[in-house]
C-alpha cells in the first residue's frame, strides 16, 4: 500500500505519540529511592478515598507505587491555571497575550518556571509527608529530602517536555493525552478489582450490573453532548465584478455546547488537589489535619460544592478564552457576512455572545452532572476512582478530540491529492 506524504506524516505522528506515552508509562513504575514497598502498600490501602485516590488517577497509578512521576502533570496544570487567571486580571499578562507569537512564547516560559516552583514546593511537601508516615522511609533525613525533591522536579519537567513534544510532533493535546493514557492503563485493574469485590460479596451482582449500565449511559451522554452544535446561519451578499456575480452564498457558524472540552474538569480537580497536597501526604496523628482532610473525601458536601463551583467557573472562563464574539463579529463584517435580522458589528457580537452564554450554561451543567453523579456512587461503594465520572469524561473527550484530529489530517490529505489530480488533468 502506497502512502502520500501526508499519510506518512500522520503515521509517523501516531507512532511518535505512542512512543512518548510508552516512556511515560514506564516512568510510573520507577520508584523513588528509600521507600519501603510493604509499608507503602499498607498506607495506600488505608487511604483509597479522598483526594489521594483522585491524585493517583491523574498520576496514572504512580502514587500507589510512589514513582518519580508521583506528581504527574498536575504542577504544570496548576501553573497553567494561575497564568491563565492572571491574563484576566493583570495588565502585564494581558499585554503579553495581545503580542501574538512572541507573547505566547513568553507566557509559555512563565508557565514552565511556575511548574518548576510548584513541583519543588510539592516535592518537598511530599518528602516531609513520607518521612512522617512512620516506617515508610527507610533512611529519613536531609539526603532523602534532597533526593526526593530532585527526582520529583526532574521527572515533572521531563513529563512537561514529553507533553509538549506530543503537541508539536504527535497527535492531539500532549497534556490531555498523558492524563488519558494514565487512566486507560489503570482501567483494566479497576475492572478486575470491581469483579473481585463482586466475587467476595462486597458488591452485589445487581450493583455491579448497575455500575456498568451507568458507565455505558454516561459514555453515550458524553458523546452526544460533545457532538452537539448550535448552527448560526451566515449570509454573504452578492457582488458584481464585471459581467460576473460573486457571493450570495450561505454558511453556518457552529457553536459547541461544550466549547471548553475536558479542561474545566481537569482544572477543577487540580485546584482541589493543590491546597491539600501536604495534608494528604502527611498521614500523621494530627487530629486537626485528619478532620481537615475528611472534608475533602468523596461524597462530602464541601468536596462536591467546591468541585461543582470549579467546573462551572472554568467552563465559562475557558470558553471566554477560546472564543471571542467581538472578534468573530468583526471578521464577519470584514468579509461581508451577516446574520439575517441582526445588524453587523456590535449587535452581531451581542447576539453571538447571548447564544454562547446559554450554550455554556448548558455545557457547565452537563460537565457538573457527569463529573459528580458517579462520585456519589463511588463514595458509598468501594468502586475504584478510575470508573468515576471525571475519569470517563477525560477518556471519552480526549479520544474524540484525537480521532477528530486524525480525521482532519486524513481529509486534508485527500483534498491535496484531489487538487494534484485536477491540475494534472488540466495540463
Amino acid at each position: 500500500m502506497s502512502f502520500s506524504s501526508q499519510n506518512v506524516d500522520l503515521r509517523n505522528r501516531i507512532l511518535f505519540t505512542i512512543f512518548i506515552l510508552t516512556i511515560y508509562r514506564l516512568g510510573t513504575f520507577v520508584p523513588l529511592p528509600g521507600i519501603d514497598p510493604d509499608q507503602l502498600q499498607e498506607l495506600i490501602n488505608n487511604n483509597q478515598k479522598g483526594l489521594l485516590g483522585m491524585f493517583n488517577v491523574f498520576a496514572g497509578g504512580a502514587i500507589s507505587r510512589m514513582a518519580i512521576f508521583a506528581l504527574g502533570i498536575m504542577p504544570y496544570i496548576s501553573s497553567s491555571i494561575i497564568v491563565q487567571l492572571m491574563t484576566g486580571v493583570s495588565e502585564y499578562f494581558k499585554n503579553l497575550k495581545n503580542q501574538g507569537e512572541a507573547g505566547r512564547k513568553k507566557i509559555t516560559q512563565i508557565t514552565r518556571y511556575g511548574t518548576v516552583l510548584l513541583a519543588t514546593i510539592q516535592g518537598y511537601g511530599l518528602a516531609v509527608g513520607l518521612e512522617s508516615s512512620g516506617g515508610l522511609v527507610i533512611n529519613p533525613g536531609t539526603f532523602f529530602k534532597i533526593s526526593t525533591v530532585t527526582s520529583i522536579v526532574a521527572a515533572t519537567i521531563f513529563l512537561m517536555w514529553l507533553g509538549e513534544q506530543i503537541t508539536q510532533r504527535g497527535i492531539g493535546n500532549g497534556i490531555s493525552l498523558i492524563i488519558f493514557s494514565g487512566i486507560v492503563a489503570e482501567i483494566p485493574r479497576a475492572l478486575v478489582t470491581t469483579f473481585e469485590l463482586g466475587r467476595t460479596g462486597a458488591l452485589s451482582t445487581v450493583i455491579i450490573i448497575s455500575i456498568f449500565v451507568l458507565l455505558v449511559l454516561t459514555i453515550m451522554f458524553i458523546v452526544f453532548m460533545e457532538r452537539a452544535l448550535r448552527k448560526i446561519l451566515i449570509n454573504y451578499p452578492k457582488r458584481q465584478m464585471g459581467n460576473k456575480i460573486y457571493g450570495g452564498d450561505s454558511s453556518y457558524l457552529p457553536l459547541k455546547i461544550n466549547s471548553a472540552g475536558v479542561i474545566p474538569a481537569i482544572f477543577a480537580s487540580a485546584l482541589l488537589l493543590l491546597p491539600t497536597t501536604f495534608s494528604n501526604f502527611n498521614f500523621s496523628n494530627n487530629e486537626n489535619l485528619i478532620n481537615f482532610s475528611s472534608f475533602f473525601a468523596q461524597g462530602q458536601p464541601l468536596y462536591m460544592l467546591l468541585y461543582a463551583s470549579g467546573i462551572i467557573f472554568f467552563t465559562f472562563f475557558y470558553t471566554s478564552i477560546v472564543f471571542n464574539p467581538n472578534e468573530t463579529a468583526e471578521n464577519l463584517r470584514k468579509y461581508g457576512g451577516f446574520i439575517p435580522g441582526i445588524r453587523p458589528g456590535e449587535s452581531t457580537a451581542l447576539y453571538i455572545d447571548n447564544i454562547l452564554t446559554k450554550l455554556t450554561t448548558i455545557g457547565a451543567l452537563y460537565l457538573t452532572l457527569v463529573c459528580l453523579m458517579p462520585e456519589f456512587l463511588i463514595a458509598n461503594y468501594p468502586i475504584p476512582f478510575y470508573l468515576g465520572g471525571t475519569s470517563i469524561l477525560i477518556v471519552v473527550v480526549v479520544a474524540i478530540d484525537t480521532i477528530t484530529q486524525i480525521q482532519t489530517r486524513l481529509m486534508s490529505s485527500q483534498y491535496e491529492q484531489l487538487i494534484k489530480k485536477t491540475k494534472f488533468n488540466k495540463n
